[in-house]
C-alpha cells in the first residue's frame, strides 16, 4: 500500500549499489547508521531503481519534504481496480480515509476534530494510571531475575495503556498489540509480502468489526475514552463519520503502540549500551525527558516515511517529477552532522534537539505527547527498581522485520535476586 513499493527483481550486485534495499540485509537493519551516513555524504537526494522513489536523507531535506510535499499516497480502490490489486480494496478503504495519508482540507478537517478529543488533559489523567501499570508488570517478573523487556514490558505496557486511552476494555490489549503489529507491518515496510497479505487484510477487517461494535457499546452505555469522544467531537456542526472515526481510532491505536514499544526498547537498549548515561540518569533522574528526547533522536522509533511530490519540483539539484514518491529518512536525518554536533554520540543532556522522531508540521505525531510520557515514566522506573540491570548476552539481538518502524523482536536481561531489587513503588501523588 505504501507509495514505494520494491519491483520483484532480482539484488544485482547489491553490495556496490546505494540503496535502502540494504535495510532487507539483517545486519544492515541492525545498524543502518552507516548506510543512511553513506547515502547523506554520496548522494543525499538519490534516485533509487530498486524502490522507484527518491531518497531524501540530510535534516533540511527532510523538513522540506515533511512540509511540503503531499501524503496523498495511498491508491484508491477504484485505482487498485484498475491495477488489478481490488483485493487490497478493504484496506484502502481504511487508509484514505486516515490522517496519516491525507492532505488538506481533509487533513486539517479530521486533525482538529480528533485533536479535540485526543487532548493533552486527557493523557496527563492517565499518568498516575500509567505508573500503576509498569509498576504491575515488574512486579510479575521481579522474582525470575530475568525477563525479555519488549514481551514482558516495552509491548504489553503500550497496549494496556492505549485500551485504556480508547475506553475499550484492558483485557483485550493482546488482541490489539496482535492487530497493531500487523497493520504496522504494512505502514513501515516497502516491500511488498504477498504471503502476509491474507493476515493483514484479516486483521485489518477485525479492527473495523471491533472498533464499530465498540461504537455501538459506547451509544448504549457511554464511558469515558477516545471512542467516545471521537464520536462525540463537534467543531462548528461538523462531525467525524463512522468510518472516519473507525479508521482514525486504528491508526491512534497502531501508532500509540508501535511507536512507544520502540521507544522503550531502543532506548533501554541504548541505555545498556552505554553505562555511563545509564548511571548519570539514575543519579539525576531529573534529565530523563532530555535522555528521551536524545533516544528519540539516536535510535528513533520511526525510521523513514513517504510523500509524493506535488509539482515537479528541484531539491539538492535534482529534478523530481511530479507525483513521484520520495521517502523522507527521519533515522538519516536525526543523524546529520549539519544540524547535530557529534550525532552519532549519545548526549543525553543535548541542548537544541529538535529532532523529527515524530515528523514535522502538519502532520507532526498527535500522540507524540502520551509516547514522551509513557517513555519517561518507563525509563524512571526500570531504573529506579532494577539497579543491577544488565544486557543478557547469551541471546543475539534481533530486530524487527520492519524497516520503517524499528524496534526489536526482544530484549533479553537480567537484574538479579529479589535482594537486588527495588520492590516499593512511588509514593501516590499528593
Amino acid at each position: 500500500m505504501s507509495a514505494s513499493i520494491a519491483p520483484d527483481v532480482a539484488p544485482r550486485k547489491m553490495d556496490k549499489v546505494l540503496s535502502l534495499y540494504h535495510l532487507l540485509d539483517p545486519e544492515v537493519l541492525a545498524d543502518p547508521y552507516p548506510l543512511y551516513h553513506k547515502l547523506r555524504n554520496e548522494d543525499p537526494v538519490h534516485w533509487d531503481p530498486f524502490l522507484h522513489a527518491w531518497v531524501v536523507t540530510r535534516y533540511a531535506d527532510v523538513i522540506h519534504v515533511l512540509h511540503h510535499f503531499s501524503a496523498n499516497r495511498t491508491p484508491t480502490p477504484e485505482q487498485l481496480s484498475t491495477m488489478g490489486l481490488s483485493a487490497l480494496s478493504p484496506i484502502a478503504q481504511v487508509m484514505v480515509r486516515q490522517m496519516l495519508f491525507l492532505d488538506p482540507p481533509n487533513h486539517t478537517r479530521l486533525r482538529a476534530l480528533a485533536s479535540a478529543a485526543f487532548t493533552v488533559r486527557r493523557v496527563e489523567r492517565l499518568r498516575s494510571h500509567i505508573q500503576e501499570i509498569m509498576d504491575g508488570l515488574l512486579d510479575a517478573v521481579l522474582s525470575q531475575g530475568s525477563m525479555d523487556l519488549i514481551a514482558d514490558f516495552a509491548s504489553p505496557a503500550p497496549a494496556i495503556v492505549t485500551a485504556e486511552l480508547l475506553g475499550v476494555p484492558v483485557a483485550d490489549h493482546a488482541q490489539l498489540k496482535e492487530w497493531s503489529a500487523d497493520f504496522a507491518e504494512m505502514l513501515g515496510n516497502f516491500q511488498h509480502n504477498p504471503d502476509r497479505f491474507p493476515r493483514i487484510l484479516r486483521s485489518v477487517e477485525d479492527m473495523s468489526s471491533y472498533f464499530r461494535s465498540a461504537m455501538e457499546e459506547q451509544r448504549l452505555h457511554p464511558r469515558d475514552g477516545l471512542v467516545s469522544a471521537m464520536m462525540a467531537a463537534d467543531i462548528d456542526g461538523v462531525t467525524l463519520s463512522e468510518d472516519e472515526i473507525i479508521a482514525n481510532l486504528i491508526v491512534t491505536m497502531v501508532g500509540g503502540q508501535e511507536t512507544t514499544t520502540n521507544l522503550i526498547g531502543n532506548g533501554l537498549l541504548t541505555l545498556l549500551r552505554n553505562p555511563t548515561a545509564m548511571e548519570r540518569l539514575r543519579a539525576d533522574p531529573s534529565i530523563i525527558p532530555s535522555a528521551v528526547e536524545e533516544l528519540l533522536r539516536y535510535e528513533s522509533p520511526s525510521q523513514h516515511t513517504a510523500r509524493l511530490a506535488p509539482e515537479d519540483v528541484e531539491l539538492g539539484g535534482k529534478l523530481i517529477s511530479k507525483r513521484q514518491a520520495v521517502i523522507a529518512v527521519m533515522g538519516a536525518a536525526n543523524r546529520d552532522p549539519e544540524r547535530f554536533p557529534d550525532p552519532d554520540r549519545l548526549d543525553i543532556e543535548r541542548k537544541d534537539n529538535r529532532h523529527v522522531a515524530f515528523g514535522w508540521a502538519a502532520h507532526f505525531c498527535f500522540g507524540a505527547h502520551l509516547a514522551r510520557l509513557e517513555g519517561q515514566i518507563a525509563l524512571s522506573t526500570i531504573l529506579r527498581r532494577l539497579p543491577h540491570l544488565t544486557l543478557d548476552s547469551s541471546a543475539p539481538l534481533m530486530w524487527r522485520h520492519n524497516l520503517g518502524l524499528r524496534g526489536l523482536i526482544a530484549l533479553p536481561v537480567l537484574f538479579g535476586t529479589q535482594e537486588r531489587v527495588v520492590k516499593s513503588r512511588p509514593a501516590p501523588e499528593s
